[in-house]
């Protein structure tokens, strides 16, 4: 019989070795139904020791009906220079619009998107499959048929969600979004844009290059 260091010890390994989010069931399963009680407690208590340890440098979250263990947020600025990221995983405005429009009206079709948007969103719905944030949840019983969208797993884990119901009210993200709007238009408008524009990647240049010839 495994004891409930030893379980703690398993519980943190499994976290660790695991690149998204681990079901609680699947933690479960490793131990077998006599010992599941113990087990849960083991994934309560090593939740705990994460989360009540300011000193260490990953903490243990619930999010996206699954654990896992993660970096804080307050070094991600160190891991960004370790690993020279130069923005590869960052969404772009029209991302960060049209993946709200998705959250909060899902399913949608692509044209009430368009319609929201007022300019064409192929590209940027394009990118957003690509990234896996978004899915294609089947087809509106409309002249056309045409997909509606909603969000995956992946848009959880990504925004730190445990499910939809943790989105905030959309009058909040509507002020949040506002601030990253006016932050955005405040870096473009300044005389060194083009070295912005070197830290986009790829998708983030064709998302702004399709926009600016869809409005004009």
């Amino acid at each position: 019989m495994i004891d409930s260091q030893e379980m703690e010890a398993v519980v943190e390994a499994i976290l660790f070795a695991s690149p998204d989010p681990t079901p609680r069931r699947k933690i479960l399963e490793v131990f077998g139904e006599r010992s599941k009680k113990a087990a849960e407690d083991a994934i309560d208590r090593v939740l705990e020791r994460y989360r009540a340890s300011p000193g260490r440098g990953v903490v243990a979250e619930e999010v996206a009906g699954g654990v896992r263990l993660v970096t804080r947020p307050e070094f991600h600025g160190y891991l960004r220079k370790m690993f020279e990221v130069t923005g590869r995983n960052r969404l772009s405005m029209a991302a960060l619009e049209t993946l709200a429009i998705i959250a909060y009206r899902q399913p949608v079709s692509g044209p009430e998107i368009q319609e929201l948007r007022t300019v064409v969103s192929s590209g940027v719905l394009k990118n957003l499959l690509e990234k896996r944030l978004i899915r294609i949840a089947g087809r509106k019983q409309v002249v056309g048929k045409p997909f509606v969208y909603a969000t995956t797993r992946e848009f959880l884990m990504h925004f730190g969600l445990v499910d939809l119901s943790e989105l905030p009210p959309l009058e909040q993200f509507e002020e949040v979004f506002g601030l990253m709007a006016a932050a955005e238009d405040e870096v473009t408008s300044r005389p060194s844009a083009a070295a912005r524009d070197a830290t986009l990647d790829d998708d983030d240049k064709v998302e702004e290059a399709a926009d600016e010839g869809e409005s004009e």
